[in-house]
């Protein structure tokens, strides 16, 4: 696991998060995470893709296999078909072999997912992560949670129900653009940091702080 976030920018998210609380009810999670998916799937899809397409080449091609097969026997004749057929499935299997385990080890293989892909296991992921760090944690179900994974370049927000009746998804966008552009400009705990002060904003216009509050969840910034 990655890891993004130094011990002075975990401490500034965990302020940031600390300091919008003063003025709320609410409680502010964060959680930044490497992927939210293995994205095992699509590997076996590019996997078999380059199958098929290796076989239309061969077949658009018959002479490659031919010529493939004369080397491997060493020429000595015509090879046989089983040989061929034979030859065919090792090179099928070691270009599926190949292309399956060797997405997983590009650096870049996010921008080869489909960006449509990537958004619904990050939301998927971010859902999960809520039900288990926020969700009814709160005697007034007032939890909500800043999700950032770092290899799909995707965030989500997560709020409790409370939050969801009184605030309408739009409100969030302020939050997150101004997550998203810190971390363009390559200050992610920044952006955390500046993210959690526009929710924290939010939350004080629908739940300000009453004087029975207590801080039900930890502050501090989990990286996974």
């Amino acid at each position: 696991m990655a890891q993004h976030f130094t011990s002075e920018q975990h401490a500034r998210v965990t302020a940031a998060v600390a300091q919008a609380e003063q003025a709320t009810d609410a409680e502010i999670v964060t959680i930044v995470t490497d992927w939210s998916d293995h994205y095992h799937d699509v590997s076996l899809y590019y996997a078999g893709a380059v199958m098929l397409a290796a076989l239309g080449v061969f077949a658009a091609f018959p002479t490659m296999l031919d010529a493939m097969t004369a080397w491997f026997t060493g020429g000595w004749g015509a090879a046989a078909r089983h040989i061929e057929l034979a030859l065919l499935v090792v090179v099928q299997a070691l270009l599926f072999l190949g292309v399956r385990f060797g997405f997983e080890a590009l650096p870049g293989r996010g921008m080869l997912i489909p960006a449509a892909v990537r958004g619904r296991r990050v939301r998927r992921r971010a859902v999960q992560f809520y039900k288990a760090s926020a969700e009814k944690r709160t005697a007034a179900r007032v939890g909500v949670l800043l999700y950032l994974s770092m290899a799909e370049h995707r965030a989500e927000i997560v709020a409790d129900e409370a939050i969801v009746g009184a605030v309408e998804d739009g409100v969030w966008g302020v939050a997150m653009v101004a997550l998203i552009d810190r971390i363009r400009d390559g200050d992610p705990a920044g952006g955390m940091a500046a993210a959690v002060e526009r929710i924290g904003a939010v939350l004080a216009t629908h739940f300000p702080k009453t004087h029975s509050d207590t801080n039900e969840l930890p502050d501090r910034l989990i990286e996974l």
